[in-house]
Parts: C-alpha cells; sequence; structure tokens
C-alpha cells in the first residue's frame, strides 16, 4: 500500500542539521505513527512520504518554510525579571509557557541581563533545514474513527 490521504504510517527516523548533528531519532524507540494528510507531522516531510511504501528508505532535506518556519523577530523579546514570579533562578535554555493575545506560547530563555530576560517564542528548529533519514515500517489504511478524528488510535497513537 502507498502513503496516500488517510494512510497510518509508522516509520523510523534520524533527525540531523546542517553541521550533521544528530537532533532527534527514533534508533531504539517504536517508530513515529501519524495519520498521512492531518498535519501530523512538518509539511515538508510529510510531501515527500507520499506515495511512498513500507520497506522504503529515502533522506528528505525539508526546507525552513516547509519544516518550523523562519525565525520571526518579533517572537524575541525582552521581558522583565518580575514577570517571573516564583522562580529562583533563571537561565539561558530554560521554557516557560507564556500566555499571549494568542494564546500559550511555549519561550526559550536567550539570555539574562539583570533585571531583564530575553525570550524566544519561535521552535527551537526555526529557521533552520532538517535533514532525515526515514525507513518507512508500516503502512494501512485509517479506521474510519482515525480518520474522523484526526489522529492513529491505538499502538503508537491516542488511547481514549
Amino acid at each position: 500500500m502507498q502513503i496516500a490521504q488517510n494512510s497510518v504510517v509508522a516509520f523510523h527516523y534520524t533527525l540531523t542539521n546542517d553541521a550533521g548533528e544528530v537532533l532527534d531519532s527514533s534508533e531504539g524507540r517504536e517508530p513515529l505513527t501519524y495519520l498521512h494528510g492531518a498535519g501530523n507531522i512538518i509539511p515538508g516531510l510529510e510531501k515527500e512520504l507520499e506515495g511512498r511504501a513500507a520497506g522504503d528508505k529515502l533522506n528528505v532535506k525539508v526546507s525552513p518554510e516547509e519544516g518550523y518556519g523562519e525565525v520571526q523577530e518579533q517572537l524575541m523579546q525582552e521581558v522583565p525579571r518580575d514577570a517571573f514570579q516564583g522562580v529562583e533562578s533563571i537561565e539561558p535554555g530554560m521554557q516557560f509557557q507564556a500566555q499571549t493575545q494568542g494564546g500559550p506560547l511555549m519561550v526559550t530563555v536567550k539570555k539574562v541581563e539583570g533585571d531583564t530576560v530575553v525570550v524566544d517564542g519561535n521552535h527551537p528548529l526555526a529557521g533552520q533545514h532538517l535533514n532525515f533519514d526515514v525507513e518507512i515500517a508500516t503502512v494501512r489504511e485509517a479506521s474510519q474513527e482515525e480518520a474522523e478524528h484526526g489522529h492513529v488510535h491505538g499502538e503508537g497513537g491516542v488511547e481514549h
């Protein structure tokens, strides 16, 4: 069976950046399982998996536009230290959930300068090319319930 709209796909992957550093991998774990066409994985990877089948191996380079987007400078902000009530020590790399006009947003602390904290609301992989080595493990048709809910149920998916 080929990967198409409403296919349940399980695949192993290794994700590297352009410097060759491994950012994530399914090695030693279960394959990643998703519902194709439901927007459950980044668009650039999903597009390249279309039409593939179990056993296929491929290398995919995803541009920032088809991955986590370009870096948006407006998501970098200086915040007063006292906005982090109850947090004793703030260090670069720490992540917090901020409440914004558009809803909750994960931010990463970039630097702390006196009473000012610089936070970044961009995805940590925004602006980067993403290099995937992929091996497709299984492909099956989604159940009606999975297609209606927009995600995989059971093993490798959501239990409800």
